[in-house]
């Protein structure tokens, strides 16, 4: 039979692995959802910047991104 030592240790490596695993995993999620939005955005700015220059309208860059942003709620 173990004794109760070499049970706790094996209890806390265990315990210690999994909260590891939680905290890489929660790490990575957000770093997608920030490059999938980034480049949303840029794909709405980019048209933004397209119509804008089709018509001859005023404007720069910077309204171009954030009429995007504005439109895509973010």
């Amino acid at each position: 039979m173990p004794d109760k030592k070499t049970t706790k240790k094996v209890v806390a490596k265990k315990v210690a692995k999994k909260a590891a695993v939680k905290k890489v995993a929660v790490k990575k999620a957000p770093a997608k959802k920030a490059s999938r939005s980034i480049e949303a955005i840029a794909n709405a700015a980019y048209l933004n910047y397209r119509r804008r220059i089709e018509q001859d309208l005023p404007g720069c860059h910077n309204s171009d991104w954030l009429e995007a942003e504005r439109s895509l709620g973010m």
